[in-house]
């Protein structure tokens, strides 16, 4: 009897086809038993390479489910199993709730919130402080921005010194960063083992030749709110931070490592939502028999879904000092954090929460909605007013595509291009500067 005709094409079988075949034949393959004992990658493919990317299903393990590596899923067994030296090779993912406790501001706040500040540079919209094409255009709101956040006004955190511990004790394998702001390299950690995703402050050059430009005359014009030109006269282009603005490509050096993850013995992520690709894809390229441990004010991504997932859920400093305790390092980790203490740094101030009445608390929502719809309605006729001039210079009908395309993600995890989150979703300018989303209180991340 000849076998039915598939409704669609086939290609030749070999063993990578058998069970796509035996599924369709209604004949399921058989797994021998040390198969079935094994836990699985489905990320992984014949040579170990990663092969699925972007984030996994983020449904949580059952809690019945034993572990492979670790004794359990708690902060004192994933210390055991760094104590036991199974730990040699870590890799760290950072986002923006491990800065949040230097009081870098965020971009939210009325008043006092970066967005009041720029909103009197007259921006069609926030997100334009990072577009290339109206930077070209006026440089001079990046550059306000800038002076604000430049490196050495802010502290490291006690989380960035625990990822220079990491390194000093020769467990730090890199250290892959969402934030522009360079703590982690205020903290001591080693240029060479950081991968600024999207860039960051350390350098800067040319927009036109990429020619570099000296770190001492860059931090001049960034006090002075000036503009720097190229060094070359003959170009005089703009120069900018290696900051990856919309559209452009996030450093080679992102792509080049991610095979680190593949080789990692234990990932740390910490303060971050995994919510912006390809950054978001970076856990689900270990392997599965390694242990991940979040620490985050929310379970992201697929954390939590593997049989060796270990979650701290609370702000990253708190975690940390928490992981740091299980291992006896409590006193390495804040003698390392107390010579990151210099002059002229930002102290954030601690307020002590007043207890208001009903009445006060209604008064405070009305007050915020009120605001927020004012900014709504300068927003939308500031973007007009940019919208028409830009048209008024171009032929008529004709418009750029990037200034009409609304900014919106990308499931493509291989994107080699920073994908900006959707304006409707809150995301403001967190795909560059994450700390700027309107951090969750505590160190969770909007990024």
């Amino acid at each position: 009897m000849s076998k039915a005709r598939l409704p669609f094409p086939v290609a030749p079988i070999g063993r990578k086809r058998q069970e796509y075949r035996a599924t369709h034949e209604g004949k399921p393959r058989r797994k021998d038993k040390a198969e079935k004992n094994r836990p699985k990658n489905r990320n992984r493919g014949q040579a170990g390479r990663v092969r699925k990317m972007g984030n996994e299903e983020s449904t949580v393990v059952d809690p019945s489910t034993r572990p492979f590596a670790l004794s359990a899923r708690t902060t004192e067994a994933l210390a055991k199993y760094i104590e036991a030296g199974k730990a040699k090779k870590i890799v760290v993912l950072t986002g923006a709730g491990i800065s949040t406790s230097a009081g870098i501001p965020d971009f939210r706040s009325p008043e006092t919130g970066l967005y009041a500040n720029l909103e009197r540079l007259n921006l069609p919209h926030p997100e334009a402080v990072f577009e290339l094409s109206f930077f070209r255009e006026n440089p001079l709101p990046f550059y306000t921005l800038a002076q604000e956040l430049y490196p050495g006004k802010y502290r490291p955190t006690i989380t960035h010194s625990f990822i220079n511990l990491l390194h000093q004790k020769g467990l730090l394998l890199k250290v892959f960063s969402q934030n522009i702001d360079c703590l982690e390299r205020e903290a001591g950690v080693p240029g060479d083992k950081i991968i600024e995703a999207h860039g960051s402050f350390a350098d800067q050059a040319c927009i036109d030749c990429k020619k570099s430009y000296p770190k001492d005359q860059m931090l001049a014009h960034i006090e002075n709110k000036t503009v720097p030109r190229c060094v070359d006269s003959s170009c005089n282009g703009l120069v900018k931070p290696k900051i990856v603005f919309f559209g452009e490509q996030l450093p080679s050096e992102f792509f080049d490592n991610r095979h680190l993850l593949d080789e990692a013995d234990l990932c740390i992520v910490l303060g971050t939502s995994l919510s912006v690709h390809p950054f978001a894809s970076l856990p689900g390229f270990v392997n599965e028999s390694v242990p991940r441990l979040l620490i985050n004010m929310e379970q992201v991504g697929n954390l939590g879904s593997r049989p060796d997932d270990v979650l701290i859920l609370k702000d990253c400093d708190a975690g940390i000092k928490e992981l740091a305790s299980a291992l006896g390092w409590s006193d390495e980790l804040e003698s390392l954090w107390a010579g990151t203490k210099k002059e002229g740094q930002f102290i954030p101030e601690t307020k002590e929460e007043v207890k208001k009445s009903r009445d006060e608390q209604l008064q405070d929502e009305v007050d915020k909605l009120t605001k927020d719809i004012d900014k709504t309605l300068k927003l939308g006729e500031h973007q007009q007013k940019w919208l028409d001039n830009h048209m008024g210079r171009k032929i008529p009908g004709e418009v750029r595509k990037e200034e009409t395309e609304e900014l919106r993600p990308t499931n493509d995890a291989d994107s080699r291009t920073l994908a900006p989150v959707k304006k409707d979703e809150g995301g403001g300018l967190g795909h560059i500067f994450p700390f700027l989303g309107g951090e969750k209180k505590g160190g969770g991340s909007n990024l």
